[in-house]
């Protein structure tokens, strides 16, 4: 009986030391997102690893008291910063510069589980930057959105290369809102200034009244309709730029193409123009139309798909075609006609628009 009850005693004694060394391991790992646990403390600053990023930056703060932070937030604006839990130390925390973060000079405060707090001053890089635009057209009035980050604090625009100021209409953290006037500048990209500097777009601007004009909301001087099979048509309810476009049923089948004509005097060569552009509003499913010109190799309309053009469905999209790819007068000058043809279309009619038809030097 004695030895019996030794053995009952040894097996609850293990059983207790197990239970002891899980309860421990547990009181030193938070299972909720595997960060070790770092008793809290009072914050103290030693250095940050820099005192000025952009949204998306990597940032290390490195002091003592570090352990157990819940919160950072700058300041202007209060946004909150995320941060890798599972590497916060006594001594160091690792966290991300926002997005979202307000430009300019600000601080940061850490907060940690006991309400314990630390404040770094700090200066986010928030340059503007631009992603898209509503349209790369304009005539003196027009207005244009830009949509990007960082342009709620936009101070000036200016085309590159011009110290004529473009009118800032309204701004918001992700839209701008701007209005052209009227300019000697052809063609260019934007110079954007906000609190924290200055950037060129990638995106370039094109001042319709300065470029050759094949069709705006009317033929250009010279130009008239050459398609095949059903004419083009004036369209008052479909357009980029101004109030028309010009636009094209394709019958089912027939390969048919939208021709721009000039007999006389036609399209003379001029190397000072650099870009064809053109808006093309697409069918009801993605196609490809084909662009074709009676000076390139291919010939007008002869089977040429040497300049494929992606045409998404039932939407505006914008095409920039260099003139030395295009060969517009690679058999002569001057060019008499150019055009955009289809192979089919297969299942059914399909109307195209066309819009803002330019040469650009």
């Amino acid at each position: 009986m004695k030895k019996i009850f030794s053995f009952k005693n040894l097996a609850w004694l293990v059983v207790t030391f197990l239970a002891m060394l899980v309860i421990n391991a547990c009181s030193k790992e938070d299972f909720k997102d595997g960060s070790p646990h770092v008793e809290p403390g009072d914050p103290v600053f030693a250095s940050i690893s820099t005192d000025s990023a952009s949204g998306g930056s990597v940032v290390t703060l490195k002091g003592t008291g570090l352990g157990d932070m819940r919160t950072i937030m700058f300041d202007k604006g209060d946004v909150p910063a995320s941060f890798y839990s599972t590497l916060n130390t006594e001594t160091a925390l690792i966290f991300s510069v926002p997005d979202t973060a307000l430009g300019g000079q600000q601080n940061i405060v850490f907060t940690n589980s006991i309400g314990k707090t630390l404040t770094v001053p700090f200066r986010v890089l928030a340059y503007p930057s631009v992603a898209s635009v509503s349209n790369y057209d304009f005539t003196e009035g027009s207005q244009i959105t830009l949509t990007g980050n960082n342009l709620e604090d936009v101070s000036k625009v200016t085309f590159t290369g011009s110290t004529d100021e473009i009118t800032i209409i309204s701004q918001t953290k992700k839209e701008l809102v701007i209005e052209l006037t009227a300019t000697e500048v052809g063609r260019a990209s934007l110079n954007i200034t906000n609190a924290t500097g200055t950037i060129t777009t990638s995106q370039e601007l094109v001042n319709i009244d300065k470029a050759y004009q094949i069709f705006t909301d009317s033929y250009g001087d010279g130009w008239g309709d050459g398609s095949w099979g059903d004419p083009g048509f004036i369209s008052t309810t479909e357009h980029k730029t101004g109030s028309k476009s010009v636009g094209k049923t394709y019958a089912k089948g027939n390969w048919h193409l939208i021709g721009f004509a000039n007999w006389w005097p036609g399209l003379a060569s001029d190397p000072s123009y650099k870009y064809l552009t053109v808006w093309i509003k697409g069918g009801s499913a993605d196609m490809t139309l084909y662009l074709t010109g009676d000076k390139r190799n291919g010939g007008f309309g002869n089977n040429d798909q040497s300049m494929p053009l992606n045409i998404p469905a039932k939407t505006w999209t914008y095409f920039k075609l260099s003139l030395a790819d295009i060969g517009l007068w690679a058999k002569g000058s001057p060019s008499n006609q150019i055009g955009f043809w289809i192979k089919g279309p297969d299942n059914q009619d399909e109307t195209f628009y066309f819009d803002d038809l330019l040469l650009v030097k």
